[in-house]
């Protein structure tokens, strides 16, 4: 599982993502990441496929956008994963 995590966010467009969605409030429509990342819409979702399939995402369809938001699960792994203050050396 934790192999998996580092895997999707093993490209820089995947981390901005996942920071871009952790400091929104809210679910994020695909088109809003397009111009503050400057990838193609299609560049995106297949970046958001990636997240969404490693369970890092969760992905709601209104219409016609998909919105995304962290998995709170996830994001509790990814802090405990980022917490390494108590990992032996």
């Amino acid at each position: 599982m934790t192999a998996r995590l580092f895997k999707a966010l093993g490209d820089p467009a995947r981390v901005r993502i996942v920071n871009l969605l952790a400091t929104s409030g809210e679910p994020v429509c695909v088109c809003e990441l397009t111009e503050p990342l400057g990838l193609s819409q299609p560049t995106v979702s297949h970046h958001l496929k990636k997240l969404t399939d490693a369970g890092l995402l969760a992905r709601e369809q209104r219409g016609v956008w998909a919105h995304y938001t962290i998995e709170p699960e996830a994001a509790a792994r990814l802090g405990a994963l980022a917490d390494l203050k108590g990992a032996e050396r």
